[in-house]
């Protein structure tokens, strides 16, 4: 990979990284799941630990990295199993703060870049709606003005780090009739009378990924609460949206890796008809069959993280990486599953929660069905 950091500098801070994750997560991880929450002040000890948003400039707090190193500590929580962790940390260090970092003012990017960086300010993207899911054309959220402020009524769902939130970059019309060429981004800051949150939604896994639906009544947003040009909402989403899928096919890669290293030293201790399981011919060739579509997968998202950084990336290749990353990941932990048999199906063992939490990737982000129509299109021109 082409980084501003040297190999050797990765791999220590990948090794630092983990042996955090280890003693920061590692003990309380089973009471976060079944409480179905992580505490705030997690969120704190990781942007003290400098493990939050690495890749924002240093004048605003980070470290200035090249967005390698986010990407990475996406891959090390997906690959220790920390799948909802990975999600939250996703949200706010691979997306909300590069829409900050790339599209915000100044003054923006003083207010909330340093607090995001230390913990103290924990972002969301609130974009689907009930009815606008993959479709963000299809937003009804609205904000219109009043005098030097804006007032924001609608309401989000599905919003990943919705409970903890303290800054919410939200998508709203604000030219109506005009639908994505009429949408504008609002920085919404979270204590403003009139936002609300839902309780947290229940899901079958991630769980530790807290997720809520939002409410907006009347809520009065200064001016400088725009984030980027008026209308000019939907343009940021599209050029943004490449880096959210390089994020989830971190994850996909990562806990794919993670998925059949716990495998791997199963199948050698679990014996059957007086043998491991892992010297059964179908044993092995599942195996090999599901680290040859790691390693491809794998290709081909440190290609796109590469073009990434050195702003080539395409939404088409983006979409690319997603489905197949995504759709990999599922297929080859459901393949891992099958080894452990009976045990594979109980909570006991987490290659369940690895399969559990795999399978909202190939639907947020853009659903696997939308990821294939955006290729096709590339190729049919419509």
């Amino acid at each position: 990979m082409n980084m501003d950091i040297g190999n050797d500098e990765m791999t220590l801070f990948r090794d630092m990284a983990r042996r955090a994750f280890e003693q920061e997560i590692g003990p309380h991880f089973e009471s976060w799941e079944e409480d179905h929450l992580v505490p705030r002040e997690f969120w704190n000890t990781m942007g003290a630990a400098g493990l939050l948003c690495p890749d924002v400039d240093e004048a605003y707090g980070g470290a200035g990295t090249a967005p390698h190193v986010t990407l990475m500590l996406i891959e090390e929580l997906s690959r220790m199993g920390f799948g909802g962790i990975a999600t939250g940390y996703g949200i706010h260090s691979n997306i909300v703060a590069p829409y900050i970092s790339r599209h915000g003012t100044d003054e923006q990017k003083q207010q909330w870049l340093p607090r995001m960086v230390s913990g103290d300010a924990f972002g969301a993207l609130a974009m689907t709606e009930p009815g606008a899911g993959s479709d963000v054309q299809g937003i009804r959220t609205s904000a219109v003005r009043d005098g030097d402020e804006w007032i924001l009524n609608g309401s989000k769902i599905f919003i990943t780090n919705g409970i903890h939130a303290d800054i919410v970059v939200v998508a709203a019309i604000t030219d109506p009739g005009k639908g994505a060429k009429g949408t504008s981004l609002f920085l919404v800051d979270t204590t403003l009378a009139g936002f609300e949150k839902s309780r947290k939604i229940e899901k079958i896994g991630q769980h530790t990924s807290d997720t809520a639906q939002l409410f907006f009544q009347d809520v009065r947003l200064p001016a400088n609460a725009l984030l980027g040009e008026e209308n000019r909402g939907f343009v940021i989403m599209m050029e943004e949206l490449p880096r959210e899928r390089l994020g989830i096919a971190a994850q996909a890669v990562g806990a794919a890796e993670g998925a059949l290293e716990i495998t791997v030293d199963y199948v050698k201790e679990r014996k059957a008809f007086g043998q491991s399981i892992g010297e059964f011919q179908n044993t092995r060739f599942k195996l090999a069959d599901v680290k040859t579509q790691i390693g491809l997968n794998r290709a081909l998202y440190e290609q796109c993280a590469d073009e990434y950084a050195q702003g080539a990336l395409t939404a088409d290749k983006a979409a690319m990486l997603k489905l197949a990353s995504c759709e990999m990941q599922c297929s080859t932990i459901d393949d891992c599953l099958q080894l452990f048999g009976g045990y594979g199906y109980t909570v006991e063992y987490p290659i369940s929660r690895f399969y559990t939490d795999a399978r909202i990737q190939r639907i947020y982000g853009g659903s696997s069905e939308i990821m294939r129509e955006l290729v096709a299109r590339t190729m049919l021109g419509r």
